[in-house]
């Protein structure tokens, strides 16, 4: 006997028949008068995190909403993270009405917002304004050459006929799918320093995460508390496993025993790509044996890669 009940599935399934944790972001696009126009948004996540020439959020809306239109005509957005602060949350929810105009909410807007970095640095690449108070800030580039969404325009505000695409663009009469180039992600500098040296409990921002609208009344998020740590389990894969997968990593370059100590608590999934790149650095500086000394090298560099990636 199922110590579950069957729950009927509907639409909006996640905020009406689930119990759902999502975040709030405030999404900030352009207007065609220039103007910066800002939407919360919760349908947000990760899409390309690793593996390709780039990475992706995906975002899904209604495709007659502002902020659909303005991606659909400019391929530019910002997502801001605000921290959870009932002001904060207060803001964003006066924007949430459907059909209202960049003109009917803006002016009732009182957070201040700030240039774009990437326009301050190129101002022929138009971008819509961040939110200065926002711990976090994602620029992206809608990328709409994906699943042949190129077409795709604005100007239709009650609903697009077929053909519909499957993950990106218009991809119902009334929803829409955004996958999101990541361009840069800004940071306030006490959490940028706190990811860079090493974070601890107190580092954590306090981030809203809201249900989505569960009543007529209501729209309902829960407050952040303070994180709590839990110990990852030490799985230290065994020297003649992680030899097995070197060996077999190229047929030239090969790695000591120290070499190969250096990465014992790395991932099963993540070693192929670990050592592969271990091995295009020692094509590159003509080694064709890895040492300890030589992975440390390995190690500074992509540390200095980072830092810089940071900085840009």
């Amino acid at each position: 006997m199922s110590s579950f009940e069957n729950l009927r599935i509907v639409d909006n399934f996640y905020q009406t028949s689930l119990f759902f944790p999502m975040p709030t972001v405030a999404v900030s696009t352009l207007c065609e008068d220039g103007s910066t126009s800002v939407g919360p948004y919760s349908l947000i996540q990760p899409y390309y995190v690793a593996g390709r020439d780039y990475y992706a959020m995906l975002l899904q809306c209604r495709n007659s909403s502002n902020t659909a239109q303005h991606i659909l005509r400019t391929g530019k957005c910002a997502i801001n993270f605000l921290p959870d602060d009932p002001r904060y949350f207060k803001e964003l929810v006066k924007l949430s009405w459907p059909g209202d105009t960049p003109e009917d909410k803006m002016p009732c807007f009182s957070l201040p917002m700030e240039k774009s970095q990437i326009q301050e640095e190129d101002p022929g690449d138009m971008r819509p304004m961040v939110l200065t108070d926002a711990i976090q800030v994602i620029e992206c580039t809608w990328m709409r050459e994906l699943d042949g969404a190129a077409s795709d325009k604005a100007g239709e505000l009650n609903g697009y006929e077929p053909p519909y695409h499957d993950f990106n663009g218009i991809t119902s009469k009334f929803g829409a799918h955004f996958i999101l180039r990541v361009d840069r992600i800004l940071m306030k500098k006490r959490y940028a320093d706190a990811i860079i040296n090493g974070v601890k409990a107190g580092d954590f921002p306090r981030l809203p995460v809201d249900y989505g609208y569960r009543d007529s009344k209501n729209f309902w998020y829960h407050r952040g508390r303070r994180m709590r740590a839990e110990l990852l389990p030490v799985r230290e894969a065994s020297l003649e496993s992680v030899r097995y997968a070197a060996d077999r990593a190229d047929d030239k370059v090969k790695f000591t025993d120290d070499a190969l100590k250096m990465v014992l608590n790395v991932p099963r999934v993540f070693l192929p790509m670990v050592l592969r790149g271990c091995v295009d650095w020692a094509k590159e500086n003509g080694v064709e044996l890895i040492t300890a000394e030589h992975m440390q090298t390995i190690n500074d560099k992509r540390a200095k890669e980072k830092e810089e990636k940071r900085k840009k």
